[in-house]
């Protein structure tokens, strides 16, 4: 997997809450999509992912970080005041994801998929 998850920040609050994402190698982003779960009883992640995103086709280079940011803004960059490069991304979600204890982040790498309408 060439994307790691860093950190959650500011859980609870839909208009701040974001997701921190390293890139560790150069990749497209995408290949990858992020979830949030809950864990099961027994401490295991459980089978029900409640919301996703899959993230859209953006080349991205090691050293880079990605933003999952849960409320509404507009795609983009910016350049850290170090010289990093962020590449921010908006869920465009009216209410918090990460709000529990329990909650899991789930980062998915996706290599090839399918799709049939329903």
């Amino acid at each position: 997997m060439k994307l790691k998850i860093s950190s959650i920040q500011e859980k609870g609050n839909a208009s701040k809450e974001y997701v921190w994402l390293e890139v560790t190698e150069d990749c497209d982003l995408s290949y990858y999509g992020l979830a949030d779960t809950t864990f099961t009883s027994d401490g295991k992640i459980a089978n029900k992912l409640r919301h996703f995103f899959w993230f859209p086709s953006k080349s991205v280079k090691k050293g880079e970080q990605v933003v999952l940011r849960t409320g509404a803004g507009n795609h983009g960059q910016y350049v850290t005041s170090d010289g990093k490069v962020v590449h921010r991304y908006f869920w465009g979600l009216g209410s918090s994801v990460w709000n529990d204890d329990g909650d899991a982040a789930v980062l998915f790498e996706i290599e090839t998929w399918n799709t049939t309408r329903a």
